[in-house]
């Protein structure tokens, strides 16, 4: 006889024993053949029921039949049902439901359910469970009504949780709602199973604010409902708010831990992310598949090859076997690393490739400009998989809208068409993308229009596509044709506004915004607002702005923080925006360049070169933008050896080449200080060709010292370049002017006319009483137009016996636009207040000369920012210095 580890099966028990010891034995043996799997056994079981009389005791057939389906077999346990089993209660079809269900046989155990005489609680869940289970949710929630309808059963804990899982992973608030509504009706909302399941269905719901209020009331939330929050938490408030829930919780599994490393790395926190991986090993908790995968994502974000090889090294060491997870983040962090012989090594190991391998392959070449690879790859994943992928194809997709290769993502597109892969959203997005970014918003739009299924990114797309190429209009249409928003698709609605200088519309949009229950502003929103309060000069709006950021938690964001510094500079409030920027403990490149920008734009030059300075000291490395900052100072500042020294440091120290802007701040600042030969002799030496800026900037320096044959050289190259800029223009035809040559201004100004070049209308505007005030020149719009023009005639009075001579010209300059809010700010301001006002175009010389002399009779303080820099007015003097 040969042993086996099996237990054998019952002796016959002595005749005294009852008859409910022998069932209990018979019962307790067949469990145990059903936890071990051990069929052979099961059925020799089944054989002794037969053989001593207790084969038609129904208990006993229950459980030998869980037990043949606990084993896997199938065709025992429907022999069983259809041959053995005369008289089938509720509890047998309630088995074999969950062995079909268990078995991937869901059609099998829908259609049992649907000839059931009888059904139970126990078999509406087993159905809603298996639609659950196999990601059919929609079916799942359908079960659940019909439950409810048909009255055969009240639903429990169990099918309360199913439902609301059901409804999470579809993200309808609505039903989340009456879910919600029903809990409360059965008095279950106390059971922790219900309680955990409510929490998780509204945080997949976007109702993270209410989700909170929920477990909030939960006296002892278990780990499955705190790692809840803290997936809400981290998504909606930030992962600040999930860290100080995760340093409070009582217990954490590896969950919770891989929950915030995931993250803090999404949020761009990688290093953090990297630490937390640290500390969770410290504490002995074991890393599983998922904490490498999050590690390795993160170290591929960080392009950090070193730390990603010792977890490679830890995942051969530790793991029985690499999944095809931890295998793709490790694809991804050689190929996003330019390592492609190791990507390539790791993922022909691979005894099973999946999708996301070739697709976090095919990414990595693209990223690397390997655009040829990524195609080669494509159609090796096709001729092995047979099968097309919507996310490589999204990808490759993507690569043609990188390359604005509009041949092959039509090919793709009709790859897409005849796979029928078009029906996947993530493919139509990308195809939108796609044809948008070539220029033909017509295929993006038909795309869109004939999706079946549209997500938020859909809609997202088709907002951003028309705003880009300025049709707000259309932009608002997608907008406004949202059934559900979210708050990337308010931020693309308020950017679109704010980018095309509808600010006033962006901030109607906000108060909106803030009256959405599940719609939070984020980051984004702060940094977008801040921008058109910048543009507007809206210093007071602003800082009510900033209020919202302290209610929300985000003021210590860097990019919200370097928004405001960009925001108070370019409001004139360079004091304020220095504040912000001392208050940052964590300072990036994007806090540096703004404040030297920000002192830049002021005239204040050698505070720039301060902060430029302390920037290399403090290790931080400039880049393009920082150098046409420190340049921008120096050119504005007249400090012409510092200015040199910055552009030769450049390319030496940096190794960054001059840029066409680069080049327009030298030859602004050596011209400022009438080095005009040196600043032609750079532009000859310039190793791209002079644009409208170069040159422009170069007839700016001939007027101001009078070299009207080196200005008749640089306007000629402006006139060529078929500039649309009227400035080059009416700055030729005034340097003309004033040499006394009235044919030649006259000439330029028919080449105007010949052209349609036309010129800008000036015009200034300024906030009083949380409205801005537009002015024109020669305006009469204004509903305080006749005091304006008397005050403005006051003042002009009161400078007169200065000195000042109003200039006598047909076109005289005394109702610039400037000058009228100047007079309406003196009217409209309290004596203490300084008075800032915006304007278009450079300030003119007359308007200078007024506004510094107005500051003397009247000993107030006017900030004036041009389009070009700023003018702090004081005491009769200007802090240029008259050198702009």
């Amino acid at each position: 006889m040969v042993a086996t580890p099996w237990p054998p099966p019952p002796s016959p028990p002595p005749a005294a024993a009852s008859h409910m010891a022998i069932t209990q034995a018979f019962a307790d043996a067949l469990r145990s053949c059903g936890a071990r799997g051990a069929l052979s056994v099961a059925r020799a079981l089944h054989g002794r029921l037969v053989a001593v009389g207790l084969a038609s005791t129904v208990f006993l057939q229950n459980t030998l039949l869980h037990a043949y389906l606990s084993c896997g077999s199938l065709p025992d346990a429907r022999r069983l049902l259809q041959a053995d089993i005369t008289s089938p209660n509720v509890i047998t079809h309630n088995v074999m439901l969950n062995g079909y269900a268990k078995l991937g046989r869901l059609s099998d155990a829908v259609e049992l359910f649907d000839r059931m005489p009888a059904r139970d609680v126990a078999s509406w869940n087993t159905i809603m469970s298996g639609y659950f289970q196999s990601r059919q949710y929609l079916p799942a929630l359908e079960t659940f009504v019909s439950l409810h309808r048909s009255g055969d059963s009240s639903p429990n804990a169990f099918t309360f949780s199913c439902a609301m899982k059901s409804c999470g992973a579809l993200g309808w608030h609505g039903l989340a709602l009456q879910l919600l509504g029903m809990v409360q009706k059965f008095d279950s909302q106390d059971e922790s199973e219900v309680a955990a399941s409510l929490v998780g269905m509204f945080v997949r719901c976007g109702a993270v604010d209410l989700a909170s209020r929920l477990f909030a009331r939960i006296e002892n939330p278990t780990i499955f409902c705190r790692n809840s929050m803290l997936v809400g938490y981290a998504k909606t408030y930030g992962v600040d708010c999930a860290l100080e829930l995760f340093d409070n919780m009582p217990e954490r599994d590896v969950v919770s831990w891989n929950m915030m490393v995931s993250a803090s790395s999404q949020s761009g926190r990688v290093r953090e992310a990297l630490d937390m991986v640290v500390e969770m090993y410290s504490k002995g908790v074991r890393l599983d598949s998922t904490t490498y995968t999050s590690s390795l994502t993160a170290c591929a974000r960080l392009s950090s090859l070193g730390w990603g090889k010792q977890l490679h090294a830890q995942v051969i060491r530790n793991l029985p076997r690499i999944d095809p997870y931890v295998a793709s983040a490790l694809v991804e962090l050689y190929a996003k690393s330019g390592c492609f012989k190791e990507a390539r090594r790791v993922f022909n190991s691979l005894r099973d490739r999946n999708n996301v391998a070739w697709t976090v392959l095919i990414s990595g070449f693209l990223q690397y400009g390997c655009f040829t690879e990524s195609v080669e790859l494509f159609n090796q994943m096709r001729s092995e998989l047979m099968t097309l992928d919507q996310f490589a194809l999204a990808t490759l997709v993507s690569g043609c809208c990188s390359r604005m290769d509009l041949c092959l993502g039509r090919q793709l597109h009709s790859l897409c068409l005849k796979s029928g892969q078009i029906q996947a959203v993530v493919v139509s997005n990308s195809l939108i993308s796609m044809y948008a970014k070539c220029g033909n918003l017509q295929s993006a739009e038909f795309i869109f229009r004939f999706m079946n299924e549209r997500d938020i990114v859909s809609w997202t797309s088709m907002i951003t596509v028309y705003s880009q190429v300025g049709n707000i209009a259309k932009a608002r249409e997608f907008f406004d044709g949202m059934s559900i928003k979210n708050v990337i698709t308010w931020n693309a609605m308020l950017g679109a506004y704010i980018q095309h200088g509808a600010e006033e519309d962006g901030l109607k949009m906000y108060s909106s915004m803030l009256s959405e229950k599940d719609v939070r502003p984020d980051w984004v929103t702060y940094v977008t607002l801040f921008k058109g309060c910048a543009d507007l000069g809206a210093t007071k709006l602003g800082d009510q702005i900033i209020g919202g950021t302290l209610k929300v938690g985000l003021i210590l964001d860097t990019s919200v923080a370097n928004a405001v510094i960009t925001m108070y500079s370019k409001c004139g409030r360079i004091s304020e925006a220095r504040k912000v920027f001392n208050f940052l403990n964590v300072k990036d490149l994007v806090s540096w360049n703004a404040m030297i920008t920000g002192y830049s734009q002021h005239g204040m030059g050698k505070q720039a070169i301060e902060i430029f300075d302390d920037m290399l000291k403090r290790g931080a490395k400039p880049d393009y933008i920082s150098y046409v900052a420190v340049l921008s100072a120096c050119s504005h500042s007249g400090l012409v050896q510092e200015g040199k020294s910055y552009f030769d440091m450049m390319k030496r120290v940096h190794n960054i080449s001059p840029g066409i802007e680069h080049f327009s701040c030298m030859v602004d600042l050596l011209g400022r200080a009438g080095r005009l030969t040196e600043a032609k002799g750079l532009i000859d030496k310039m190793p791209m060709k002079a644009t409208a800026e170069v040159w422009g900037a170069l007839l700016s320096a001939c007027k101001m010292h009078g070299n009207n044959e080196l200005a008749e050289l640089a306007a000629k190259h402006l006139f060529e370049l078929d500039s649309p800029d009227s400035g080059s223009y009416m700055l030729m035809a005034k340097i003309y002017a004033d040499a006394g040559k009235s044919d030649d201004s006259a000439q330029v100004r028919k080449l105007m006319r010949d052209k349609g070049i036309k010129k800008n209308p000036g015009y200034s505007w300024m906030e009083v009483d949380n409205k801005v005030h537009v002015f024109k020149a020669d305006d009469v719009s204004h509903p305080q137009v006749i005091a304006i023009r008397n005050k403005l005639d006051e003042l002009m009075e009161k400078i007169a016996a200065l000195g000042y001579v109003r200039s006598e010209s047909p076109r005289s300059e005394i109702h610039h636009s400037e000058k009228l809010a100047v007079a309406f700010g003196l009217m409209s301001l309290p004596d203490w207040m300084p008075i800032h006002i915006m304007k278009n175009l450079r300030i003119c010389s007359d308007c200078h000369t007024v506004i510094k002399l107005i500051s003397s009779v009247t000993g107030r303080e006017f900030v004036i920012r041009d389009a070009v820099r700023f003018h702090h007015f004081k005491g009769g003097s200007c802090s240029c210095g008259d050198y702009w």
